[in-house]
């Protein structure tokens, strides 16, 4: 019989979603509107005594039901975990940051003491990050464990402001002799690229209590990776660094080899994709080699890795006896490499640890030449990036202004160069209206100059790099946009090996909208894509051939465009008409 009862319960829990001391809703896709759309979920809170966690995960708020869960958390002061990523689908961008404030305004009001806040997958950008800026400042989170923002869109101004915030709570709750000790950060898929890494890395360096960072797919290259490098030798107890698909280079990867000799507790390395090249791997290699005993995986894949260094790291591992998988696939190891290291790990005893080098590049040719102008290029680009962030801080600092601690907290501030003169190459590697700008009135042939226009897939990219920078705010921002892409286009179009359905299915991959037989990873949507392409389906140079397979993408349901679901709307309505008229 009390076997009975206690299936009884568990059933009972599990109808209801509340597991230790926990209320969910996650995954139920539920379309919650309004106060009357969220009278159930209300009731449900209010009734609750000793919430601690809140599951939202999977269905989508709209401001007043946001609201409506707010009040009824006002009076829960023992909650601690908001579990509220993927909550705002099919929501404008401009809908979200009063739904957080809501929220984050009424656990300060009861007192809560947050230990995860997770956000994920909600594409809020910069202005989503305004809108838990509050919350992360407050007393609420000088508790909080686990801070999770992968795939928010966040942006360089995001970053920044997420920084600040962190560092405004760690001083405050120091004050209060309990400073603030976040162990795991995740934000990926964010485009916070050099600027929002360094700004990050300011509090990292201060907390010094991480134990997880997630960052991978953020645009950063060697100097964002220093700066990681450098504040993360302050958290001494790291077991997790996840930077995959950032760009290394030899001067990130040294940082980084440097960085891990002073954290002896790692257990994950992913630096996959990250072009740490050979003299990068080394430096790694060497370091695994004299210390990070308890090492369970590290990835060094597709990352310009010869023969050689490969083997470097794999003698490396040799006395890892914790060591679960060496990933070194995609390297440019050739045939005779990849053997060579197989045979190496079976020898160590350890093949079974290996992953496969299907995907090897080959030996790589003689390419010394362009070694050196890849890295005069990149000091190029630090450079340029070094005056577009003094540009980005002169801004930052006439908002901070408005409050004593931020400016306070500008003491963090990283120093700048003087301003240096941008070229082509710089804009396509990292693009910015300032750039875009300051390439003058022959932007639009420079551009061309360097992007083959017969090439659909490279002419989509470029048009996609263009368009991300556009601003509806700034007029001229805006018209030299247009009027770069207007000249790009019309080139491309004018030839014949250029279809307007190459390019448009080359568009439609790039964006995530339509899947392609090699590996093409998705740029992540922002309004200027759909801006840009609205004017671009209206002139003549377009095909008008291909403005129907455009309209039944556009219309078909695809979570890359829910984040711009007014823009999509106006594109549609566009390209209808256009249709009809043509």
């Amino acid at each position: 019989m009390a076997t009975d009862l206690v299936s009884q319960l568990a059933d009972s829990l599990a109808k209801t979603g509340v597991e230790e001391a926990e209320l969910s809703y996650k995954g139920q896709g539920r379309k919650l509107d309004d106060a009357q759309s969220v009278e159930e979920i209300v009731k449900e809170i209010q009734d609750f005594e000793g919430l601690q966690a809140l599951r939202l995960e999977g269905n989508t708020v709209g401001v007043q039901a946001a609201q409506a869960i707010a009040k009824a958390l006002e009076t829960k002061s023992q909650f601690k975990r908001c579990y509220w990523s993927d909550m705002f689908t099919g929501r404008l961008r401009s809908e979200i940051p009063p739904a957080l404030n809501s929220l984050g305004d009424a656990l300060m009001l009861a007192g809560a003491r947050l230990t995860v806040l997770d956000l994920s997958d909600n594409a809020f950008g910069p202005d989503g990050v305004k809108g838990i800026e509050n919350l992360l400042r407050s007393t609420a989170c000088y508790t909080l464990l686990e801070l999770r923002l992968n795939n928010c869109g966040m942006g360089i101004g995001g970053g920044k402001i997420l920084s600040a915030s962190l560092i405004h709570c760690h001083k405050k709750s120091s004050a209060d002799g309990a400073p603030l000790s976040l162990k795991v950060f995740v934000a990926g898929r964010n485009r916070l690229e050099n600027d929002g890494a360094t700004a990050l890395a300011q509090a990292f360096k201060l907390m010094g209590s991480l134990e997880e960072v997630h960052m991978p797919q953020n645009g950063i290259n060697h100097p964002g990776v220093t700066a990681l490098a450098s504040a993360m030798q302050h958290n001494s107890n790291l077991r997790i660094i996840n930077l995959n698909d950032n760009t290394f280079t030899e001067k990130g990867a040294l940082a980084m080899a440097q960085a891990l000799r002073h954290l002896s507790s790692v257990q994950v390395i992913n630096f996959g994709d990250c072009l740490v090249r050979p003299a990068g791997a080394l430096a790694i290699a060497d370091t695994v080699s004299e210390g990070l005993p308890i090492l369970k995986e590290l990835n060094l894949s597709f990352g310009e890795i010869t023969e050689e260094a490969a083997l470097a790291v794999a003698r490396a591992v040799k006395d890892k006896d914790q060591l679960q998988k060496l990933d070194l696939n995609g390297n440019c190891l050739g045939e005779g490499g990849c053997e060579s290291l197989k045979e190496l790990m079976e020898e160590m005893n350890k093949v079974d640890l290996l992953g496969s080098v299907s995907d090897d590049e080959g030996e790589p040719e003689d390419n010394d030449d362009e070694d050196e102008d890849d890295e005069e290029e990149e000091d190029e680009e630090e450079e340029l990036d070094e005056e577009e962030e003094m540009g980005d801080e002169e801004e930052e600092e006439e908002e901070e202004e408005e409050d004593d601690d931020e400016v306070a907290d500008n003491k963090f501030s990283t120093p700048t160069s003087a301003p240096q003169t941008p070229d082509v190459s710089s804009f396509l590697s990292f693009p910015s209206p300032d750039k875009l700008v300051k390439l003058g009135e022959k932007r639009a042939l420079l551009i061309q100059q360097q992007v083959d226009v017969t090439d659909a897939a490279r002419t989509a990219e470029a048009f996609l790099k263009i368009a991300s920078v556009y601003k509806d705010e700034s007029n001229s921002v805006k018209e030299v946009v247009l009027e770069t892409i207007d000249s790009l286009l019309k080139s491309a179009f004018s030839s014949p090996a250029v279809q307007g359905f190459g390019f448009v299915s080359s568009l439609l991959v790039l964006l995530g909208l339509l899947k392609s037989e090699n590996k093409v990873k998705p740029v992540l949507l922002v309004p200027g894509h759909l801006h840009a392409l609205e004017h671009v389906v209206r002139q003549d140079y377009f095909p008008k051939d291909s403005l129907a397979v455009l309209q039944a993408f556009m219309s078909r349901e695809n979570q890359a465009l829910e984040s711009c679901v007014g823009l999509r709307k106006s594109l549609q309505s566009t390209l209808q008409r256009v249709m009809s008229e043509s």
